[in-house]
Parts: C-alpha cells; structure tokens; sequence
C-alpha cells in the first residue's frame, strides 16, 4: 500500500502537470477564438489527452516502475490519446458540416429548415429561424397589401377629388361671370356648392380618421352605454339617407347590453356600416339591424339586400379604398367607410365580419360585454 505522503506527493506532481497543459491550452483556445469550432475541439481532445498523459507520466516515474512496465503504460496511454483525439476531430468535422448545412438553408431564398438530422442546438436554431422567416414573409405580404391599397387610395381620391372640384369652379365662375342671373338658378348653384362643400368635408375628414387609426394615433375615451343606445343613435344619423333613397330601416337590438366604448367614434363605425347598406340596397328594400348577445359578445349585425358581394372579394371588403365593381360615382364615398368601421372595432378589442345571406350581405360586429 502507498504510504499517504507519497501518494500526496504523486497528486501534487499530476495536479501540477495537467495545470500546466490546461493553461496551455486556455491560451491557445483564446488566440484561435475566431477559427473554425473543429480547430477548437482539436485543441480541447489534444489538452485532455496531453493532461491525462502528463499526470500518468509522473505516476509512472515516482512509482519506479521498471523499463518494461514504463513502455507498457506509456504505449496504451498513447493509443488512448490517439483514439481520443481522433473522436474529437470527428465530432468537430461533423459540428462544421451541420454548420455549412445552417448556412445553405438560410442563403436559399426562401428559407427551409433542412431536412437532415442536426445537433439539438443547431436544430432549435434552424426552428426558431424558420419560424422568424414565416414571420417576415407575412409582414412582407401585409406591407405589399397595404401598399397596394395606398395606391388604389391615392387613384381613386384623386378621381373623386376631381370631379366636385371640377363642378365648384364651373359654378364659381358661372356665378363671378353672372352667366346666370335668374335666382332660381342662382339659388340651385348656391345649394350645390354647399352640398359638394360637405362632402369634400366629410371625405377630408375620413382621411384624417384613416390616418389616425393606421399611425395608431386614435385615442379612446370610453364610457358604459347600452348597445340599444348606441345603434339607435348611429340609425338616426343615416335615417335622411334611407327616406332619400326610399330604403326601409328596421331595429331590433336586445335593451340592457352593456359595452365601454368610445361612443362617438363607435357610432360613426356603425353609421358607417347602415350608410354602406343605404347606399348599396335598391329603393324599397329594407336594412335589418338587430343587435344581441353571442358566444359572451356583444353583437351588432346589418343586414341589407344588395345582392351580395363576389365570394373572392369578400376578403377585401374592409380594405383602404376597396369597392368592388361599384362604379365611382360622385355620390359613391371614397372607399374609406368599411376600413374606418374595422379600424375603430378593433381598436375596441373587437373584430367585425361580413357574409352573403339570403338577399344581400351580413355585417356583424362583436365587441366585449361590460360585466
């Protein structure tokens, strides 16, 4: 048995020899922190072999081993180390070939995960990028979106910017040259500047309220108000439009539905909808407005008799401009009505909808019930 001094002397020699190779090799893995992690690994397998020799070394020669016993030792310790570095050099070469397949797939256009097997880390990575290319590729659809209604925007404002403005000045001038005289005349051109006025007002004004939902800009102050109110409030705003155009409103909202909202900006999202129905339902049809409690939501449905609206356009009915094949009428909005509805919905934690049922379309908003 060795006495317990000579073994402290023996692990005191090893300890001293394996710190030496393990400082040694800390300083290498630092000069070559930028080479590849196959150089590395080569360097960790060869400081672990070299640490482990060294320490066996010392034991071999303390111990007083003779010749043969000694070149016994030192050749199996060899062969070790060399079958260990050679794993080593293994699991570096694979490591730099999964490596080269990550950055393959993420210089493809478009990103694919690779199919072939990577090491845990690599393969959490190459989910994470996959998930974050998803992400980008849907913004970027959503930003092509949107930059394609701005520009339908744009086209189709400008064209119905054009036309009043067109008739003002004709007016104006009519009325500067005194081309017309006769006070019924003068009386009508009057009453049609004023009515063009208000509309270029209230499209100026849909810009605004566009814009300020879009740059997130729209504040709220909400207020506890029954649903049967609010609709009640909204249908009144449109009911000149109805009697105008000959169109029937009929209401049944269930009283006692409480929401918190913004009560103005909420009315002219459902004014917005009964007026879209006006405008799109023949003379003599009726609109439908009923309003009541589904799956623990409030919910406001107009239902008008339009004739329904393509199945393929229906996904972009609440887009900026969008109107379908609805000709560009003077008297036809700017497209703008349905995106400001959605925008102040959403902007209240709700969503709104729209369907084909029976004579027409289904608009349904849903807003969270006050508890």
């Amino acid at each position: 048995m060795i006495p317990l001094a000579d073994l402290s002397w023996v692990c005191w020699y090893a300890a001293v020899a394996a710190l030496g190779v393990a400082a040694t090799a800390l300083a290498l893995l630092h000069l070559l922190r930028g080479r590849s992690i196959a150089t590395q690994l080569t360097v960790v397998g060869v400081a672990t072999v070299l640490a482990t020799v060294s320490g066996i070394v010392v034991i071999t020669f303390m111990m007083l081993l003779n010749d043969h016993d000694q070149s016994v030792v030192l050749a199996v310790v060899t062969a070790s180390g060399v079958i260990a570095m050679g794993v080593s050099v293994m699991l570096g070469r694979r490591l730099v070939a999964a490596n080269r397949v990550m950055v393959a797939a993420v210089r493809a256009d478009p990103f694919q995960a690779p199919r072939v097997r990577l090491p845990a880390e690599l393969a959490e990575l190459a989910g994470e990028l996959d998930d974050a290319y998803r992400r980008l590729g849907e913004a970027h659809a959503r930003e092509q979106a949107l930059e394609s209604s701005r520009r339908e925007l744009v086209a189709w404002v400008s064209h119905d910017l054009r036309t009043p403005l067109a008739g003002l000045r004709a007016m104006a001038e009519a009325l500067e040259d005194e081309v017309v005289t006769d006070t019924g005349t003068v009386r009508r051109y009057h009453n049609r500047i004023r009515v063009e006025a208000d509309r270029l007002s209230e499209m100026v004004d849909d810009l605004f309220e566009l814009s300020r939902i879009h740059a997130g800009a729209l504040r709220l102050t909400r207020h506890r108000v029954g649903l049967d109110d609010l609709v009640a409030e909204a249908v009144a705003g449109a009911e000149a439009l109805a009697r105008a155009k000959g169109v029937r409103l009929h209401g049944d909202v269930r009283h006692g539905l409480p929401v918190e909202v913004d009560v103005g900006e909420m009315q002219r999202a459902l004014r917005n909808l009964v007026v879209n129905a006006i405008r799109h339902t023949p003379g003599d049809g009726t609109i439908e407005i009923t309003g009541d409690v589904r799956e623990g939501m409030a919910c406001v449905t107009v239902a008008d008799a339009c004739g329904g609206i393509p199945e393929a356009d229906l996904p972009r009915v609440f887009d900026v401009a969008f109107r379908g094949e609805t000709a560009r009428t003077p008297g036809g909005g700017a497209g703008l009505g349905l995106a400001i509805a959605r925008g102040i919905v959403e902007a209240h934690a709700g969503d709104i909808g729209v369907s084909n049922a029976g004579p027409g379309c289904r608009f349904v908003v849903r807003l969270p019930l006050t508890t």
